[in-house]
């Protein structure tokens, strides 16, 4: 039963006290529940998977080099709980924890660190492994960058899932503009016919669609093994020689191993060799879709100047 409050009497205002107590802490607690309520964030992934976050995602577990960079990239590395075996870029990733590599990850692991998020890579990565953790409610968003523009937009994507928009926005804006001054700079120089080197057994190279590809065009060169349809084409010596290069450029097992190079010494026939065209360079640069694509394509581009110099 309600009982009846006569206004003017010490009831009357002490239900009045009584009443203000109750909607301040109401009004606090329904505060506290929206703020810990955030907004879904959802981004389209490079398999074209709508993927979304009660954001911005705060835990982030990489499954690539690539991944990682493009973490730290967008601001997020402060974010980032664990890593895939070999990220080692920027050196604070060489410190945290590994979950596994391209060929086995330590699902327990991953599932044990609760992350928001995972950030996979489409042709690094189990999709079957990584079914089980999305099927356990934790969002996976996959990486796949084909072209410049990719990778930007890539830091974009990782930005806004993260809460760093701006810092991604400005990064992706800034390799954008250094790429296309880049391209512009090298637009009319007389072309250089080269053979890029990726593996040794087998003999592997990489074709116009792959980014190493693309960025040997923005330079100036032309990918002899451009037209092949696969990224990743395997070869014989024999082709390489058929096709005789004006230039051999490699980024060996490591920035300091020349044995790749030592190998084609053996045919001083080749144009490559007679005009000692055989360069080694930073692979890390050149070979992981990141934001230092532009360092690798720079590193390429003076590499190219010199192997035109002596045509």
């Amino acid at each position: 039963m309600s009982s009846v409050v006569i206004p003017g009497t010490a009831t009357a205002r002490e239900a009045t006290v009584r009443l203000a107590d109750v909607s301040l802490v109401t009004v606090v607690a329904l505060l506290l529940l929206l703020a810990g309520r955030a907004e879904a964030v959802c981004v389209e992934d490079d398999q074209h998977r709508t993927v979304c976050v009660d954001g911005p995602a705060r835990r982030l577990v990489s499954l690539s080099p690539g991944a990682t960079e493009l973490l730290f990239s967008a601001g997020a590395g402060g974010q980032v709980t664990a890593v895939s075996a070999w990220s080692d870029y920027p050196p604070q990733a060489a410190n945290l924890p590994r979950v596994g590599d391209s060929n086995r990850l330590d699902l327990e692991a991953i599932v044990t660190l609760e992350p928001d998020l995972v950030v996979a890579w489409v042709d690094g990565n189990s999709a079957t492994q990584l079914g089980k953790i999305e099927a356990l409610g934790i969002p996976v968003f996959w990486l796949q960058p084909r072209t410049f523009t990719d990778i930007a937009s890539a830091v974009e994507r990782l930005a806004l899932l993260t809460g760093h928009e701006d810092i991604g926005a400005a990064r992706a804006a800034e390799f954008l503009a250094a790429m296309a001054e880049l391209r512009n700079r090298y637009r009319d120089v007389p072309p250089v016919r080269v053979f890029y080197q990726v593996w040794h057994q087998p003999l592997m190279t990489i074709n116009d669609d792959e980014l190493i590809g693309r960025a040997i065009r923005l330079c100036g060169g032309d990918n002899l093994f451009g037209h092949l349809p696969r990224l990743v084409p395997r070869l014989s010596t024999e082709a390489v020689l058929e096709a005789n290069p004006d230039a051999i450029i490699t980024g060996g097992e490591d920035r300091e191993d020349r044995r790749w190079l030592d190998q084609w010494q053996r045919f001083p026939e080749l144009k490559a060799v007679a005009v000692d065209n055989l360069f080694l360079v930073s692979p890390s640069l050149i070979q992981r879709p990141t934001l230092r694509m532009l360092e690798g394509s720079e590193e390429l581009c003076q590499v190219l100047e010199q192997a035109r110099a002596r045509l």
